[in-house]
């Protein structure tokens, strides 16, 4: 009997009309050439907490020509992904009702899982929030599951059900021995729920 269901963040609660990094291209003519080494270096610290994202972004956005600070282009990249799903978000708030424990797990670093807990409200919307920062570690490896796990006290894996959108995810929840099913809508994820019998709530 599942009594837990974990669900991930970007791609899952919460869409963007397109990549960040495009987003910056387009509208700031930045390019993906300049911004995309960040991304891929190192902005993964950031995300396992081993570096203030502040601190790291500093000099590329003078390289980038970005003029206006820090923190006004912090505000400006969260805002852009404020897109929540309402009716999953609403859906969230009937299986709690229903006495089925929602838990949020992604990976994000510290400033941004701020934001998504405070400006988006999730820390309300959820029993419990993880991030990769947090953690120290980022979905798919096994140790965020470990740590997760460990933080669940007695919950028996078999008791958890997971949802993701990106298939590596989803690998390394089923490898770590729970249930984890990839997200794509949310019709699709109501017929999942059935699988569960879980459809009732």
């Amino acid at each position: 009997m599942i009594k837990v269901i974990i669900f991930d963040a970007d791609g899952v609660l919460i869409h963007s009309k397109r990549k960040f990094s495009i987003l910056l291209a387009e509208k700031y003519g930045i390019p993906l050439e300049k911004t995309l080494p960040f991304f891929n270096g190192p902005f993964q610290d950031c995300l396992i907490g081993k570096a203030d994202l502040k601190e790291t972004i500093s000099p590329y956005l003078s390289a980038w020509g970005w003029a206006k600070g820090v923190d006004a282009f912090l505000d400006f990249w969260f805002q852009a992904e404020h897109i929540t799903d309402e009716e999953l978000v609403k859906y969230v708030g009937e299986l709690r009702r229903g006495g089925i424990l929602c838990y949020l797990a992604t990976n994000n670093e510290k400033y941004r899982f701020q934001y998504i807990l405070e400006k988006i409200g999730f820390a309300n919307s959820f029993d419990k929030t993880y991030s990769s920062a947090h953690l120290g570690d980022k979905k798919p490896n096994q140790e965020f599951f470990e740590k997760m796990m460990k933080d669940l006290n007695n919950m028996k894996k078999e008791e958890i059900l997971f949802f993701d959108d990106d298939p590596k995810n989803i690998k390394g929840a089923k490898d770590f021995g729970i249930n984890a099913e990839l997200y794509t809508t949310f019709l699709d994820f109501k017929e999942k729920m059935k699988r569960y019998n879980l459809n009732h709530i």
